[in-house]
């Protein structure tokens, strides 16, 4: 089952520095290439049940004193059998993170300190947790995720996978089929039972012809 998103702004999405303005489909819209990144990992991630963009202004007091509303980028709910609490997160560039540093501690400290009363976590997202290898397979796995694949073929890749025990696409491949049309037909639907969790793998490494892929628990 696909993750159900959905989204409750405390804010209006502008135009801001380094701002790329969109949406992602059925999740929400962001207003850097970061944020947009972020919502392809929550899109991909099937331990993620719900993203909400923006979703509550809080007060904090600046280094003058001064009262100011600040809205944290946003809210990740889990699925409820992982008993993950929820995450508020800010997404940051390092560099942005760095060079606001003074500016920027007392809201985050204040949004950690409202996290922590609700039973939430906080954390600041930046380009290291972001853009990462899961990113790139998530990028490309995504187009496979709802692959037109008839179940026999499907079922007949995860039996000959599950003979294997292990093996990576290109092996697989060939023991499935000798002509390299049929390897070549076959691909997209190892793609597709990887996008979909049915085949697991590391994907916190590039996702390769070498990679090495089982078939998730028994058939």
């Amino acid at each position: 089952m696909n993750p159900s998103f959905y989204t409750s702004k405390a804010r209006l999405i502008g135009i801001t520095n380094r701002s790329v303005s969109g949406a992602i489909p059925d999740i929400g819209s962001y207003e850097s290439a970061l944020e947009r990144d972020f919502m392809e990992l929550a899109r991909f991630d099937s331990g993620i049940d719900s993203v909400v963009p923006q979703p509550l202004t809080i007060t904090y007091s600046d280094s003058f004193g001064i009262e100011r509303p600040y809205t944290p980028d946003g809210l990740v709910y889990y699925r409820e059998d992982l008993r993950i609490p929820p995450l508020l997160y800010e997404i940051k560039y390092r560099a942005d993170l760095k060079g606001q540093r003074k500016q920027l501690f007392p809201k985050l400290r204040k949004a950690r300190s409202v996290a922590c009363r609700r039973g939430w976590s906080f954390k600041v997202l930046t380009e290291v947790e972001i853009r990462t290898p899961f990113l790139a397979n998530a990028k490309f796995l995504w187009g496979y995720k709802d692959w037109k694949v008839e179940e026999p073929m499907a079922e007949h890749v995860l039996t000959i996978l599950d003979d294997l025990g292990m093996a990576d696409p290109s092996l697989l491949m060939a023991a499935l089929f000798s002509h390299k049309r049929d390897q070549a037909k076959v691909l997209p639907v190892i793609w597709y039972l990887i996008a979909n969790g049915r085949i697991v793998c590391d994907l916190d490494a590039p996702l390769t012809m070498r990679t090495l892929i089982r078939v998730k628990g028994d058939l």
